[in-house]
């Protein structure tokens, strides 16, 4: 749960971080017994925690395709994210990996902790893979073999453009929003997407993910992972990795500004995909990753902690994200008070400053223009109050008793 001195800056955090913690609990229950499909939901809780928690509210045979899909496609980043494979090692599994799922033996070691046990253990996930329907399998071989193909490429080119940026991006995640429109499709509760507003969906998330990322990647060993393009960064330092060094950080700023700024582009295109769904399941696994993006970018923008350390949302605004994102109204309402959040943070003298502001203000005015703001209760931007002591106190007092109870060593009687 979330750090005390977090929770008494932010009281109202306690009951959805409460609610996250016991969903997870349950979720956890909900494991099958069979040893393979075991493994497989076993494995999702520890590589994506938040991810297995919406996973679980889809139907039994969706849930069971889209988790099989992030497995293999995790396995498969895996191999392309481990830089002490040989490139010409390398290469050709990523080539053949949509091969490998059909092969109930096939296993490669590489990565760290909880994905060297899901490379070491890949032949369970084969298992579950082949158990699938015709369709889901068609559709998760396709994106893989796609996927693995462009991996390949990019092992062997820079990102030097924004156009490879947003190749290299497509390949990774564009995707995994094609290959989940698909198995949405083959479900049979939604229709089938345009290829650009599914594609849109996973830049967004993506180029999120790379923003946030950066000390983590340009400091990976035994070699950097370097997915900012050079066409962006070069307009403010002569190499990426002096973006993380204190003399650069006006510069550094400026280029992250830059970058964010080129995600926005795609949020339209995420706000059409998400209102034409239909199922209530299938919205909510779309949506909160979504609103988790546009809030990281909103912390993101113009902070130089970016190259410092890691920025990510407080647990407590997750577990709420989490909690309160079931309709398309809420969705509308938490871009609109992210998007209201970032743009108060825009520097009119940054380069980028007027480019932002636009985009922005054609987020905004898509939402106000859904009608639905008024339906909703803001949780992201708030009347700042100030709590009393006492309720710090009542606080600590019930979160002491969860805490108890929740504990294996609570006694019986």
């Amino acid at each position: 749960m979330g750090s005390l001195g977090s929770l008494v800056k932010h009281p109202d955090d306690f009951y959805p971080l409460l609610k996250l913690k016991m969903a997870a609990r349950r979720a956890e229950k909900q494991i099958p017994s069979e040893p393979h499909w075991g493994f497989c939901f076993s494995m999702l809780h520890k590589v994506s925690r938040s991810f297995a928690l919406v996973i679980q509210q889809l139907d039994t045979n969706l849930r069971n395709a889209v988790c099989i899909f992030y497995l293999v496609l995790r396995a498969l980043d895996t191999v392309e994210d481990d830089t002490s494979i040989a490139t010409d090692v390398k290469v050709p599994i990523l080539i053949d990996f949509y091969r490998h799922i059909y092969n109930r033996d096939w296993q490669f070691s590489c990565g760290t902790k909880d994905y060297k046990v899901l490379m070491d253990q890949f032949q369970l996930v084969s298992t579950a893979f082949l158990e699938l329907e015709k369709g889901y399998q068609e559709a998760i071989e396709d994106i893989t073999k796609r996927m693995g193909a462009g991996m390949a490429k990019f092992i062997c080119k820079e990102v030097e453009t924004v156009d490879d940026y947003d190749e290299y991006c497509h390949y990774v995640a564009g995707l995994v929003g094609l290959g989940l429109s698909k198995l949405f499709h083959a479900y049979g509760s939604e229709e089938l997407a345009p290829d650009s507003l599914s594609n849109s969906m996973g830049l967004f998330l993506q180029k999120t993910n790379i923003i946030r990322d950066y000390l983590e990647d340009i400091n990976e060993i035994p070699k950097s992972r370097m997915f900012w393009p050079r066409q962006i960064w070069s307009k403010y330092v002569n190499k990426l990795e002096d973006l993380k060094y204190e003399e650069n950080s006006v510069k550094a700023v400026q280029c992250l500004n830059d970058m964010v700024t080129n995600a926005l582009i795609h949020v339209d295109d995420c706000l059409k995909y998400m209102s034409a769904l239909h199922d209530p399941a299938i919205f909510r696994f779309c949506a909160i990753p979504q609103v988790m993006a546009i809030g990281t970018l909103a912390l993101c923008y113009n902070n130089i902690e970016v190259f410092r350390g890691v920025v990510k949302m407080r647990r407590g605004l997750t577990a709420k994200v989490i909690d309160r994102t079931s309709t398309m109204a809420d969705v509308y309402g938490a871009f609109y008070d992210f998007s209201c959040m970032l743009k108060a943070k825009v520097d009119n003298n940054d380069p980028h400053a007027q480019k932002t502001l636009s985009r922005l203000d054609s987020v905004l005015k898509t939402c106000r223009n859904s009608g639905v703001l008024n339906k909703r209760k803001s949780y992201v931007i708030r009347n700042q109050s100030n709590y009393t002591p006492l309720l710090a106190i009542i606080l600590f007092i019930i979160l002491a008793i969860v805490l108890a109870n929740l504990s294996p060593n609570w006694p019986n009687n």
